[in-house]
């Protein structure tokens, strides 16, 4: 079951990579055309034909099914310009669908159990109870099956040493890893208190800080002794970065007021700017690269079927104005 699990993850992954770009960019869009009379769900729309693939017709419908089971907005919310990359995808999806279809390649009832099986587990944990219906469930196959396609196609691409040594000598900038500081504090809840305690630290050894952490803190990490972590510019809110990084190593803040209460910090060391060594960057290196040329060559395969298969698109019978990437 483990080696099925993995698989199923491994061709949805393949499928996501060359999804994934087009609809992160449609997330989070708001409807900036709305007035422009266009929408997509007018149920007299819904039945026209705007893309045949051989002998498969696709409906404004079935485009409408996809962009529901893909973003998280409302529909009425995406612009024309994340529908036309959306549908770019739908095409291009049905493409690698026919494709599949035509070197007869297949799921197996296993993997399409699991993956259901799989989907609703995370739809029920994720707060949506509702069932996932047959369109849902022949769509989520369609999707499986390309993806186990796509996989068929890239499985053997891989990435060489040579390769990864060559990314990280052309781009060390991208590893170089910023100055750092390794931050304890102690967290009040009256200003009054934050001071006493603070003129406790001053005449104690640097040792207590830890022990009076434990002790007087109400902060969650009282229990670590105060320790925060590690952390590079950007990662604090600022009124704390701009205390903590004026620090010099072992020395005290002042009394620093925020919505959380009054901080008293400590800068426990500071880490220079260095680059991260070959051996700590090679792993994601690789993994940039094969990403890189899975897209490169998903790109390009579906080029080649766009030449090769018959099919026809008929933007004038879509329910909202189609815009082509220039």
């Amino acid at each position: 079951m483990k080696d099925l699990e993995l698989k199923i993850s491994c061709l949805t992954l393949c499928l996501a990579v060359f999804l994934s770009f087009s609809i992160l960019n449609c997330r989070g869009e708001k409807a900036q055309e709305s007035s422009q009379g266009y929408d997509i769900e007018d149920s007299q729309e819904k039945s026209k034909v705007f893309l045949q693939i051989k002998d498969t017709f696709y409906l404004n419908s079935d485009f409408e099914n996809y962009v529901r089971n893909i973003v998280v907005n409302e529909i009425k919310d995406l612009t024309q310009a994340s529908l036309s990359r959306l549908l770019d995808n739908f095409i291009e999806e049905k493409i690698l669908l026919q494709a599949a279809k035509d070197k007869e390649i297949s799921l197996t009832w296993d993997e399409k159990k699991e993956y259901l099986a799989k989907l609703r587990n995370e739809s029920w944990t994720g707060g949506k109870k509702e069932s996932i219906d047959e369109v849902e469930d022949k769509n989520m196959f369609e999707r499986l099956l390309v993806g186990k396609y796509t996989y068929e196609l890239v499985k053997n691409i891989d990435v060489n040493e040579e390769e990864i040594v060559e990314y990280y000598n052309m781009f060390k900038k991208e590893f170089l890893r910023p100055e750092r500081v390794e931050v304890s504090q102690i967290l009040l809840d009256t200003e009054d208190k934050a001071i006493e305690v603070l003129e406790k630290l001053k005449k104690a050894i640097e040792e207590r800080f830890s022990e009076i952490a434990r002790e007087e803190s109400i902060g969650v990490e009282a229990l670590k002794g105060g320790r925060m972590g590690i952390f590079e510019m950007g990662e604090l809110p600022f009124e704390m970065e701009k205390v903590v990084f004026s620090l010099k190593e072992e020395e005290l803040s002042r009394v620093v007021e925020s919505s959380y209460g009054y901080h008293i910090f400590r800068l426990d060391k500071r880490y220079e700017p260095e680059l991260v060594p070959f051996e700590e960057a090679s792993s994601s290196i690789k993994v940039k690269i094969l990403d890189r040329k899975i897209k490169q060559f998903i790109s390009q395969h579906l080029e080649d079927l766009k030449k090769s298969i018959e099919w026809s698109f008929y933007p004038q019978n879509l329910s909202f104005p189609y815009q082509r990437i220039n």
